[in-house]
């Protein structure tokens, strides 16, 4: 019964950490920082159009999360001198699950898009794949550079 508790209380907490951790690297996203600056905006033709995965994020939080969650789990097995065993195993296992569970669950799929630009020059750039927009090769874009980031649009 105890451990059913727990692991709900670890998966829980996973979640609501890790929702909060996900950035969005889609066209249409843009930072606080860069909202309301000045762009530059070239034109070009999408070239070629591959999909790739766009790695999850490597933040502090899953592992901290999870080395909390397992240290109280393992605390509540044995006692005495084993329960502080266990607590270091389960918050050194809980830590390592919270941080592969960050990655996996922060992971995207993205589009690679080489655009060939007006003034000749190829270039190759990667946003993560939103719903309702679809690229095609041949494609007249927008390309938006702000601070060294770039966005392709229709």
């Amino acid at each position: 019964m105890r451990k059913s508790v727990v692991m709900v209380a670890f998966f829980s907490t996973m979640s609501l950490l890790l929702s909060g951790c996900m950035s969005d690297l889609s066209g249409d996203s843009y930072s606080r920082d860069e909202a309301r600056r000045v762009q530059t905006v070239r034109m070009g033709t999408i070239d070629s159009l591959r999909p790739v995965k766009i790695e999850g994020s490597k933040t502090p939080i899953g592992a901290g999360a999870g080395a909390v969650v397992g240290g109280v789990a393992g605390s509540a097995i044995g006692g005495g001198r084993g329960s502080i065993i266990t607590a270091v195993i389960g918050a050194v296992a809980g830590g390592l699950a919270g941080s592969a569970a960050e990655e996996g669950l922060t992971k995207t799929q993205g589009v690679e898009i080489t655009v060939r630009e007006d003034d000749g020059s190829m270039r190759a750039y990667v946003q993560a794949v939103q719903e309702n927009e679809i690229f095609r090769v041949g494609e007249r874009v927008r390309i938006m550079t702000v601070d060294g980031t770039s966005r392709v649009a229709h």
